[in-house]
């Protein structure tokens, strides 16, 4: 079974890529952030024809998640349950469902901003919600992943050079507690490091020829419970599909498992 996720940034910008995408990789399941469309803007009939099912939260504009699937779709819960507001209100970057025989989330977890902003704070409690909102999830017996844009560095292995990030949201000491906060719900970071090239990085900025510089983050993580990680037979992330006109910002992270 091959599961993965991908940070789109506009779902309409990029469909043609998507979609030879999902012809090319064949992801059984694929999680997606940032689709910035309303869900019945959502390309139904286009990921149908490939013969994916699709499970969207989106409200139009910027967010926006969903979980495309031609392994099963059941059990799917837009949103986060127990999540903070921002603004007034509930914002749509969460969304789980049962593909087959795996559990899976794909999230959009807030950027933070800046750390004196107000959504840097919001960032920390919608940390503290998917912990609540996963722990049982993670133990329910079945391979089960939260998969998507953390918009958190792990480490300092994973930017291209800490000194850029001092004192900037991404890498703080409270953003990456509330990473090691998830974990402790029985989830591990079931990509590991290096992969087939040093320093694998998820996120490349468009501005000053950061992709051709190699000047990444690594944000987009793949967290599974210990049945999950226990499947994984191979996992990296698809650096060719930044390269060329009209990429995302963000690469895809897959991984296979054998279940």
């Amino acid at each position: 079974m091959r599961i993965a996720t991908w940070n789109v940034n506009s779902i309409t910008a990029r469909l043609p890529r998507l979609l030879a995408w999902l012809e090319g990789s064949a992801p059984d399941v694929l999680c997606l952030q940032e689709v910035k469309c309303a869900e019945d803007a959502f390309p139904y009939e286009e990921v149908r024809a490939l013969g994916y099912e699709a499970a969207v939260h989106a409200t139009g504009r910027w967010n926006g998640v969903a979980i495309l699937s031609r392994a099963g779709l059941a059990d799917v819960v837009p949103g986060l349950p127990g999540g903070p507001e921002y603004e007034g209100a509930q914002e749509p970057r969460a969304i789980s469902a049962t593909c087959g025989p795996a559990r899976v989330w794909s999230v959009y977890v807030p950027n933070g901003r800046d750390v004196e902003h107000d959504h840097y704070g919001y960032k920390l409690r919608w940390f503290e919600a998917l912990r609540d909102a996963v722990a049982a999830d993670a133990a329910d017996g079945r391979p089960f992943a939260v998969l998507g844009d953390y918009n958190v560095a792990p480490t300092d292995e994973d930017v291209y050079d800490p000194a850029v990030f001092e004192g900037a949201t991404h890498v703080t000491p409270a953003e990456r507690a509330a990473l090691a906060a998830l974990r402790d719900t029985g989830l591990t970071d079931v990509v590991p490091r290096p992969l087939k090239y040093d320093r694998p990085y998820t996120y490349w900025d468009y501005r000053q020829l950061c992709f051709p510089k190699n000047r990444g983050m690594r944000i987009d993580l793949v967290y599974g419970n210990a049945p999950f990680a226990a499947a994984v037979k191979d996992a990296y992330v698809d650096r060719e599909e930044r390269k060329g006109k009209g990429a995302s910002d963000h690469a895809p992270v897959v991984v296979d498992l054998d279940v």
